[in-house]
């Protein structure tokens, strides 16, 4: 197994953990998909944390050696299988945080671009999409995500160069979320998603797909999304628990249902 699974209070782990690298193949990202959906669809888990078993890697983009001689019809449905797995990450109703604290290339930082927050750790490593160096393009979702997230021109230029970032540079791109002292970093990770685990998950949730669902069509589309999450929501427990506790003046007890 390439990804390991497990659950810790309420707080969904998804390791990569194939050496040296995590550089995946088809079979490794099979069970990434199947893992976000897992965590997706499991009700014990609130919040999700993507991270690497390596202290050097999060993860060095596709496996070159298992593409080395595939016919183009093999190469397409690794594509489609690959992008399922990220897409799965961007769809599913729980936030996803990357926590990058090594090397994070290509499809690496594809894998990172399809959670909704990526915290960094300080360390001596690089960030970026280096496909153009073989003659490619990315193709987990990085010409799409990157060029959504920050200014087009940027983005165009980290991919059409590969030039790598350090953490403190990806940060002042928009790239990254936060860079965290590498010496705090797990503990600081796992305390910030605990803090969104116990809020409303639910309503995190629908915001998240409101978002992402909303910037790939009109306006008017998008609005229509919104309204009918919010109206999803009226109905929820954590909606009756949110307005009781305000106007009870008390904290309230959001259980994500």
């Amino acid at each position: 197994m390439a990804i390991d699974y497990s659950v810790e209070a309420g707080i969904g782990l998804i390791v990569l953990n194939r050496p040296p690298a995590n550089a995946y193949d088809g079979a490794m990202v099979a069970e990434l998909r199947a893992a976000a959906e897992h965590a997706a669809a499991d009700p014990a888990v609130r919040v999700v944390v993507v991270k690497s078993a390596s202290p050097k890697f999060f993860c060095s983009g596709a496996d070159i050696s298992t593409l080395n001689g595939a016919t183009p019809a093999g190469f397409a449905n690794f594509l489609v299988q690959a992008q399922g797995a990220v897409d799965a990450i961007a769809a599913a109703p729980k936030l996803f945080i990357a926590a990058i604290a090594g090397h994070c290339i290509g499809g690496g930082l594809e894998i990172a671009l399809g959670c909704d927050f990526r915290y960094a750790s300080t360390g001596v490593y690089k960030l970026g999409l280096a496909e153009v160096n073989l003659g490619l393009s990315p193709g987990m979702g990085g010409t799409q995500r990157l060029a959504r997230l920050i200014p087009k021109s940027r983005a165009l230029h980290l991919m059409v160069t590969g030039e790598m970032l350090t953490p403190e540079q990806a940060l002042a791109d928009g790239i990254v979320d936060r860079v965290i002292a590498a010496e705090t970093f797990e503990a600081e990770v796992m305390a910030a998603a605990k803090k969104l685990a116990a809020g409303p998950t639910m309503a995190q949730g629908y915001i998240k797909l409101s978002v992402n669902r909303g910037l790939e069509t009109s306006l008017a589309e998008g609005l229509a999304i919104e309204r009918a999450h919010q109206s999803m929501l009226f109905g929820s427990a954590d909606a009756a628990e949110g307005l009781a506790a305000f106007l009870g003046k008390r904290p309230a007890a959001f259980t994500g249902a």
